[in-house]
């Protein structure tokens, strides 16, 4: 089909109802956001299916394991100030484009190097250009589609998310044993690069650019922040007293899923049922396909009310609770181990309605703002949680190795595992505490 006629038939579409509508275009932007963060979500839990090879390989013990692995996270936070500008100034467009171009650079430098503090580097560039990924995500939501499917999208957007790390669980680690981790990760610099020329040919940034009525309210259409105003933007929003505890709550469900599934999961499950690899990451599969499939039906269910708190509170006890039970009972077999991590999981999936949540407690002009700081709280989680259980390994470590890899026991691991339950618990607590918004803008 010639693509001025497929404009001039979207356009059609939109003015002859009288308002802007959803159309095969919008879905098409907002899918290829959806591929580029899809593939930062593989990028965020791939060390978990690696463990031994990087231990090996790189000689070190689970303290520098957490480091390497939490630099993603260290410079996907710092660079969510930066990024909630540059959406305004340069577009999400352009950001789009650049984001994937340098997580594709960074990416063949982990992959390429056997320098540690190069393979650092390389995580800590994709974890600075994946940064663009959820906040473009939203941005184009927001101007592509109506103000009623926001809870919807980020559902969906989480769900394209975790199918990213589903495919970092059993599928990476049968290629890792095929093909040698190197070489999987190099070609995944190659499918980057392919999202870079998805983005060129058919991403914009509003409907207008297509001829067609933007959903964005005019005050996101027109508006261009300043790093100072953005920084003056952050401090308003923490004004309003629900920003503040969801904030921190987020860190505690989104958290303990991304340290277990993205990194410490695996090598748990080996020393407690005796699993290899590959049936381990199926465990955490699991895990994330539960997470995956949780977060549009919250989402849904949530618009469906017309109320975010009861659901949100729920997910978080939820999520507290299984992992008291997955860690500490005792003789619980690997049958009901699963389960127990499919309902935590499951649970955890309530984490989408903070950005909601949110979203509805400040003005509506902070739309950029609040994401980017909520989106802050997720990744902090994990930023602290990784290294801090590394850590705590390593103190409780009873000096035991194999093929020049440490091994950690049961005791080891529960006590690390110490950091996960205290967090999740208080989250339980700082959602209990905020003010139902009804899914209306309360500010």
């Amino acid at each position: 089909m010639n693509p001025r006629v497929a404009i001039r038939r979207d356009q059609a579409q939109s003015t002859s109802s009288g308002a802007p509508v959803v159309t095969w275009r919008s879905w098409l932007v907002w899918g290829i956001a959806a591929l580029f963060y899809l593939t930062g979500f593989y990028q965020r839990v791939s060390p978990a299916v690696m463990t031994s090879e990087l231990m090996r390989d790189f000689g070190l013990g689970a303290k520098s394991l957490g480091s390497f692995s939490a630099f993603y996270f260290y410079f996907y936070v710092a660079m969510q100030v930066p990024v909630g500008v540059l959406i305004d100034s340069w577009g999400a467009r352009k950001l789009l484009f650049w984001g994937a171009l340098s997580a594709a650079a960074g990416t063949f430098l982990f992959g390429a190097t056997s320098n540690f503090a190069l393979a650092c580097a390389g995580r800590a560039i994709v974890g600075g250009a994946t940064a663009a990924g959820w906040l473009v995500l939203l941005k184009l939501a927001t101007h592509w589609f109506p103000a009623r499917r926001f809870a919807m999208l980020s559902g969906l957007g989480l769900f394209f998310g975790n199918v990213g790390a589903l495919f970092a669980q059993v599928p990476l680690r049968l290629l890792i044993e095929r093909f040698g981790w190197r070489n999987v990760v190099l070609c995944s610099s190659v499918i980057l690069v392919g999202v870079c020329v998805a983005v060129w040919l058919a991403v914009q940034n509003d409907p207008s650019e297509a001829g067609l009525e933007s959903h964005a309210p005019a005050v996101l259409r027109t508006e261009r922040r300043t790093m100072r105003a953005l920084g003056a933007g952050f401090r308003k929003v923490f004004a309003y007293r629900n920003t503040w505890f969801i904030f921190f709550a987020q860190g505690g469900i989104v958290g303990p899923i991304l340290a277990f599934t993205g990194l410490w999961g695996t090598p748990f499950l080996a020393v407690r049922y005796g699993l290899p690899p590959a049936r381990a990451a199926a465990v955490c599969s699991v895990m994330i396909v539960c997470w995956a499939v949780a977060s549009p039906i919250s989402g849904a269910l949530s618009d469906r009310i017309g109320r975010r708190k009861p659901l949100y509170l729920l997910g978080a006890m939820g999520s507290a609770a299984g992992w008291i039970v997955m860690f500490y009972v005792n003789s619980l077999p690997l049958a009901l181990f699963i389960a127990v991590a499919a309902l935590t999981s499951f649970a955890s999936g309530a984490v989408v309605l903070g950005f909601a949540y949110a979203k509805e407690s400040v003005p509506v002009e902070f739309l950029g703002t609040i994401s980017g700081a909520i989106n802050i709280g997720n990744m902090i989680g994990p930023m602290l949680l990784q290294p801090g259980i590394g850590q705590m390994l390593d103190r409780n470590w009873a000096g035991q190795m194999t093929k020049g890899v440490r091994l950690y026991d049961l005791q080891a691991y529960r006590a690390a595992f110490v950091l996960v339950v205290c967090w999740a618990v208080a989250s339980c607590v700082l959602i209990a505490v905020t003010t139902e918004t009804f899914c209306r803008p309360r500010a």
